[in-house]
């Protein structure tokens, strides 16, 4: 609404990455309005967190489901498009597709997976001119943490991330926007990501110590709570 009322058009879709039908319609009802689609962002997930021990191998797929597999379906629904128009696909990851926290195994592996699925794209799709960039957020201030291990939201669950720390959603989609328009295979955005990302290329001792600590933390809170 806020959108149509600067006169510009939009289209709002109702979509789920985990239905290729879905993602097919998106294409479709976007080129029949707009006749083209320039740039696609492959943004939806969520977060399965927990001790490894206590996830399950359903856990881990219903997490792939939607942070991989989704992507999956909607980089094949709208490269065809985007070859018309020599446009842009944004994926967008996480910092934990460079640095894997504990107790996150299967939200780290799922931003692994896409960082590695861009950087075969960018390579793959550079000679028809369609540019493919993996977008690393940091801490940003989304409803992410109140959606549970099964993709339901929780409204009342609170954010474990001082407020600090997380960069807000506007700023972060700015940012976006702003560094899509480089050549950079690959941006890092929230200052915080920026040198996680670069202390684990240049100093990956630095973020192993750290990773340490915060496990010895982590134990000596649960032994108090018990």
């Amino acid at each position: 609404t806020q959108i149509r009322t600067l006169g510009v058009k939009a289209l709002v879709i109702e979509c789920d990455v985990t239905r290729e039908e879905d993602l097919t319609r998106a294409v479709k009802e976007t080129v029949l309005m707009f006749g083209k689609i320039d740039v696609a962002v492959a943004n939806a997930g969520f977060g399965v967190i927990g001790p490894f021990e206590k996830l399950s191998l359903a856990d881990f797929r219903r997490q792939f489901d939607t942070n991989v597999d989704g992507v999956i379906r909607t980089a094949h629904a709208v490269i065809p498009e985007l070859k018309k128009t020599q446009g842009t696909l944004l994926i967008v990851g996480s910092v934990m597709g460079f640095v894997a926290m504990p107790q996150a195994a299967p939200y780290a592996m799922s931003k692994f997976a896409v960082r590695a699925l861009a950087e075969s794209l960018y390579y793959e799709l550079k000679p028809q001119k369609v540019k493919v960039q993996y977008i690393a957020p940091g801490f940003v201030q989304t409803e992410i943490y109140q959606v549970n291990n099964k993709g339901q939201h929780i409204e009342s669950t609170k954010d474990s991330v001082p407020a600090w720390l997380r960069m807000p959603a506007d700023q972060a989609a700015r940012e976006i926007v702003n560094r899509s328009r480089s050549c950079a295979r690959e941006v890092v955005i929230t200052g915080h990501g920026k040198w996680i990302v670069f202390f684990q290329r240049h100093c990956p001792w630095l973020i192993s110590a750290i990773m340490s600590r915060f496990i010895t933390r982590h134990r000596a809170e649960a032994r108090v709570s018990d």
